[in-house]
């Protein structure tokens, strides 16, 4: 892996921005040379902390930018026609809290959660980007987290999480609710097909006494280049279920399987009391994969399935997995070393889950859990596991940085790592020529990931683009030149924290 002027671009990251990343001279990813990332607007969202600012839509045929505001419970809406310069609209006043928002062909749609009771069943509604008129209301799921038309436009796919109350005692059934476009005809599915079956390969089904269906919490969609097939990530579950939308079924639920940390490429700062900033190390721990957001890209014929690793622990009143490996009991035939290990220094800081890890009923822990894979994969559409980039993003950060390695949202660096790390938390893709360029946000550390995935088992590191400002990426849109108000492709950064909207044009540059 080659870096343009590396001493450079570490200078920028110490002044805390990226403004302008001119890659002409790169040449590793043998191809994605040419490219320059400029950011050339922003604005904030909201006049007060976080939350005023979580994933954003952009419509083509007006220019307007649709954000998610839960603070104000409304779409906050942005005239981007000269991005440099953006102009607050008219926003659209709702009737739940909402949490996520898609836009196709002139029609916004927009997730609402029952604002009452959270365990209950919420509501899609549509309104006209032009005239932001409500066009029409759907009911969902409980807690409609994520929503996106498919790419020919016939279906409005959303994922119901259906999280549990705090003291667990009402846990709803995840679920994933189809509306036809035209029709608005209605479909929401349910698991309870795959009650009593082994899904195997690290799937966990472990909420006190949940059944499947209660248990599978739908996060993220993606939908197949060609409409048919949608992908959803069950983020606690560690698994990935897909749905055939011309049929309405959920046809398979896939365990995504564990990553080993003792692994040579899977090193890990453990600690946040160690000392030692970017103390990379492996050790005998496996990490659950629990993505977050999903992205579909055909790449060359192929077709792949990306997930960003985030990682999330189930941690309730009522219930919570949460613990230290400090305060486990491990036993004493797989870990010989468990009081060197269990030492603050050591793993004693690193959190862990307490569902699983206990493979012969003992009562004490054979194997140590914990969340994230800190990373993101590229799978087969089929939940096979075609690459990972292990502890890249680690690693890639302290290099460019080590005053962000780890930190939480700006503060301290390390302060991330007894937990899940840098948190990747979006993902999605964007063509530029013959290349397929893919972007990781990272909710901790701040700022994006550029990779070269057009070799979709090797990617190659191109740039971190960030600015100090801009406090925690959750959303991720990429507009395609074709689309696009300046005729360039642009990537629009919501971050949830600063309440800040970051807009970059990607450039082609002579060489």
């Amino acid at each position: 892996m080659k870096i343009f002027n590396k001493s450079v671009i570490f200078l920028a990251a110490i002044l805390g921005t990226f403004s302008s990343c001119d890659l002409d001279d790169y040449s590793g990813g043998g191809g994605s040379a040419n490219l320059k990332f400029t950011k050339i607007g922003g604005f904030i969202n909201g006049s007060g902390d976080e939350g005023f600012a979580e994933i954003s839509a952009f419509d083509p045929s007006t220019n307007k930018l649709f954000v998610v505001n839960p603070k104000e419970i409304e779409l906050s809406v942005w005239d981007l026609s000269n991005p440099s310069a953006p102009v607050h609209g008219t926003d659209i006043s709702l009737t739940g809290n909402p949490n996520s928002v898609a836009v196709n062909k002139g029609v916004v749609a927009v997730a609402l959660e029952n604002s009452s009771n959270k365990q209950a069943n919420g509501t899609i509604a549509l309104y006209d980007t032009d005239s932001q008129a409500l066009l029409s209301t759907y009911e969902a799921g409980a807690l409609p987290d994520m929503i996106t038309f498919s790419p020919n436009g016939r279906y409005i796919v959303v994922a119901n999480e259906g999280e549990p109350n705090d003291l667990y005692t009402v846990d709803p059934e995840g679920s994933v609710t189809i509306i036809e476009a035209e029709t608005g005809q209605v479909s929401n599915l349910g698991f309870t097909s795959f009650e009593g079956r082994v899904i195997g390969n690290g799937f966990r089904v472990f909420g006190p006494n949940a059944t499947f269906a209660q248990d599978v919490e739908p996060e993220y969609v993606a939908v197949s280049s060609d409409s048919k097939f949608a992908y959803i990530t069950l983020q606690e579950n560690n698994g990935i279920a897909i749905v055939n939308l011309a049929s309405k079924t959920i046809v398979d639920v896939v365990g995504l399987g564990v990553k080993d940390y003792s692994e040579p490429n899977n090193q890990i700062d453990a600690s946040d009391k160690d000392n030692i900033v970017g103390n990379f190390q492996n050790w005998p721990v496996f990490g659950f994969y629990h993505p977050d957001a999903i992205a579909f890209a055909k790449i060359s014929g192929g077709k792949y399935l990306i997930t960003a690793n985030e990682g999330d622990a189930r941690d309730y009143g009522g219930f919570s997995e949460e613990d230290r490996v400090k305060d486990l009991l491990l036993d004493p035939n797989a870990f010989p070393d468990a009081e060197t290990l269990q030492l603050e220094k050591n793993l004693g800081r690193l959190k862990t889950t307490t569902a699983n890890g206990d493979t012969d009923g003992d009562g004490d822990y054979d194997e140590i859990y914990v969340y994230g894979g800190r990373s993101f994969s590229i799978w087969s559409i089929s939940g096979g596991l075609i690459y990972d980039s292990g502890d890249e993003i680690g690693k890639t950060v302290f290099d460019l940085d080590a005053t962000a390695f780890n930190n939480n949202e700006g503060s301290e660096a390390d302060k991330r790592s007894d937990d899940k790390g840098a948190e990747p938390e979006a993902v999605t893709t964007l063509k530029v020529g013959s290349k397929t360029l893919l972007f990781v946000g990272l909710e901790r550390t701040g700022g994006i990931m550029v990779y070269d995935i057009t070799n979709p088992a090797s990617p190659v590191f191109v740039e971190w683009l960030r600015d100090a400002e801009d406090i925690s990426p959750e959303g991720l849109v990429v507009v395609k030149a074709d689309d696009s108000p300046t005729g360039k492709s642009l990537i629009i950064i919501t971050h949830e924290v600063s309440n800040s909207i970051a807009i970059y044009e990607v450039n082609k540059t002579d060489s």
